[in-house]
């Protein structure tokens, strides 16, 4: 299976997400299933149901956890050397040129992409558009409402 890149932090909110299932959900669940256990006939017991469903999600997710975790490709973008280029990890200062709008990206794993908190995913188009590129390069996105043109102003590993 290919490596999957992770920044230092995403790989921390996967081992404590691992964790808190672990240590809480699990042991919640396990407690709902035995509770839903004393009320008697399983055949029509929701609360039973229930707690059955949501023990197949924990475990699921634990394991899927644990699988990314097991795959990651842990990069700390302060110890990154890529001369001034876009790469992973790498934070990027844009400037939209018809507006003018200024905007910066860090460059993270599919898993810790959250736009509003300026992290985009490395499988995104604006991040594809940017990676390989250094500061003052012109990069063109294609967006839903058309193609968007960005100039990098800064390219920081931080």
């Amino acid at each position: 299976m290919n490596k999957t890149p992770l920044t230092v932090r995403g790989a921390e909110l996967l081992r404590d997400e691992l964790h808190r299932m672990k240590t809480v959900e699990r042991p919640n669940v396990i407690a709902a299933i035995a509770e839903a256990r004393s009320h008697g006939d399983l055949s029509e017991n929701a609360e039973y149901d229930a707690a059955k469903e949501r023990q197949g999600f924990v475990e699921g997710r634990i394991k899927e956890l644990e699988a990314k975790l097991a795959n990651a490709q842990i990069i700390d973008p302060a110890t990154l050397d890529a001369d001034g280029r876009c790469v992973f990890g790498a934070t990027v200062e844009l400037e939209e040129i018809d507006s003018g709008d200024e905007v910066t990206y860090q460059i993270v794993g599919d898993d810790e992409a959250d736009v509003k908190n300026g992290k985009i995913s490395v499988s995104s188009p604006i991040a594809r558009a940017l990676i390989g590129k250094y500061a003052g390069d012109i990069a063109d996105v294609q967006a839903p409402g058309g193609v968007r043109s960005y100039e990098i102003v800064d390219v920081r590993y931080v």
